[in-house]
């Protein structure tokens, strides 16, 4: 594939889920200031996350990473009989372990609600979180033939009508007094919507007769090792809610809820990139500088984080001011670090990537454990001493740790190559975050000035290059 080509399908993919993604997280965005007005207390915002973090987890175990087996099988062979095949025995696996895994939290319910919710009154709020579970977990599965064959405009569809029909369904419920089970339902009713939509626009990819024990072999020798990943991923994303909840309670697991969604507006960023990456990565994998191509993407998507981070410290405090009660404003120290915690996750991403290709999966898993286990350690060391800002340092840390192993083995590998602009822009963020949090942070001035010169110290790095692209822009015009 030609090096403008590969360009033009990373930008053009980048963009378009990216706006997709703006779309699916711009309507929670606006949403969510009114959610917290509308409830009587954070607790039900922090009941609601910790519902959010059950599903994930048994998302992942129920998925066994079936998603990213079809994605690295269906370019295997360009036969529909062989697509079919595949993803026809990935929705088959992925079906019955939800099924069996559902059943036993059903039986389970009362003891899950009373450990993990911590009251046996929210086993009604535990069947609602199975029947989220069994959706979402299929639901990947049958909306992945969309996903493998690029088809961009319906991403952009689905991502603006599934929040939406979930809001419609939420505020009638919290209105009428239903606080605990207003999220969960409306989650449930629109990824049901979502999956009847995938399942009629990819009813020609999935059929029983095309199961097949040797596609199942296939697919569980690559998804199988990627389990254990999807479950650290898991720890990073859900372990400091957890975490909090136990230390400091429900109602600072929902300040904290609070600060993690607005941190995850880095999330628009990190959808655009998630979106097109697999497909973008894999259909490039065999090109002969695709080493070099991955090395550049990390290098530049890493600036593009630090000045993206740069920018929501600058408007943190003021945003939580003029948006959210008083209650919540402590949320503005947490949200940066949350911010950036995604941007990590896709840092990481672009390079272990590496390591799939070359069917070294495990060496992912490795790096993944050891940072998911830094996490850990400091999440309860932190907590204790911090309180729910140690949290979200934690998991910024343990981000670090797993791209520093990563790129450790991968140099050794020489599977990546790393430009010397990537420790200067490391030192400049690590620097400007001190800065900020303990000299500028609630100042509003200083913060933005800060800010601002940072962004142009990136800007200058990579001055050449953008204006090449907005010389290239001018001749097509």
């Amino acid at each position: 594939m030609q090096s403008k080509g590969r360009a033009k399908l990373f930008i053009e993919n980048f963009l378009v889920y990216g706006l997709g993604g703006m779309i699916s997280r711009f309507i929670p965005l606006i949403m969510l200031p009114i959610i917290a007005k509308l409830y009587p207390s954070p607790k039900y915002i922090g009941l609601n996350d910790l519902s959010h973090t059950f599903i994930s987890f048994a998302q992942a175990l129920a998925v066994c990473g079936m998603y990213d087996s079809m994605f690295r099988l269906f370019f295997d062979q360009k036969s529909k009989d062989w697509q079919k095949k595949i993803c026809s025995t990935a929705f088959a696996f992925v079906s019955c372990t939800s099924i069996v895994l559902s059943a036993i939290c059903f039986v389970l319910r009362k003891q899950i609600a009373s450990w993990y919710f911590e009251d046996e009154k929210y086993e009604t709020l535990v069947v609602l979180t199975i029947v989220g579970f069994l959706i979402s977990s299929t639901n990947q599965i049958i909306s992945a033939p969309t996903r493998i064959q690029n088809k961009r405009k319906v991403f952009l569809v689905t991502n603006t009508v599934s929040p939406a029909i979930a809001y419609l369904v939420a505020i009638p419920l919290i209105l009428e007094g239903h606080y605990v089970i207003a999220m969960p339902i409306a989650t449930a009713i629109a990824g049901f919507t979502l999956e009847m939509s995938f399942a009629a626009m990819n009813r020609e990819y999935f059929s029983l007769r095309s199961f097949g024990k040797p596609e199942l072999s296939s697919l569980l020798k690559i998804g199988l090792p990627l389990m254990p990943n999807f479950l650290v991923y898991w720890v990073y994303n859900s372990a400091d809610k957890l975490m909090i909840n136990k230390i400091l309670g429900t109602d600072f697991t929902g300040v904290y809820g609070v600060a993690s969604r607005i941190g995850h507006i880095s999330n628009l960023i990190y959808t655009a990139f998630a979106g097109g990456w697999l497909y973008f990565a894999y259909s490039t994998m065999n090109d002969d500088d695709q080493v070099q191509m991955k090395s550049n993407i990390f290098e530049y998507m890493g600036a593009v984080s630090f000045a993206a981070t740069a920018c929501l410290m600058s408007v943190s405090r003021l945003g939580f001011r003029i948006f959210f009660d008083e209650e919540y404003l402590a949320a503005y120290l947490i949200s940066p670090y949350l911010f950036m915690a995604p941007l990590l996750l896709m840092l990481y991403q672009i390079i272990a990537n590496q390591f799939t290709i070359a069917k070294k999966t495990y060496m992912n898993l490795l790096s993944l454990s050891v940072g998911a286990v830094v996490n850990v350690i400091l999440n309860y060391v932190l907590i204790h001493i911090i309180g729910s800002e140690g949290a979200s340092i934690a998991t910024v840390i343990g981000y670090i740790v797993s791209i520093l192993m990563c790129l450790f083995w991968l140099r050794r590998m020489k599977l990546i190559n790393i430009n010397k602009k990537v420790y200067i822009n490391s030192a400049v963020m690590l620097a400007f975050f001190l800065v900020w949090r303990f000299f500028c942070h609630d100042n509003y001035i200083l913060s933005f000035v800060s800010s601002i010169a940072v962004i142009g110290v990136f800007v200058f790095m990579y001055k050449d290059m953008l204006l090449g692209i907005l010389r290239n822009r001018r001749k097509k015009k």
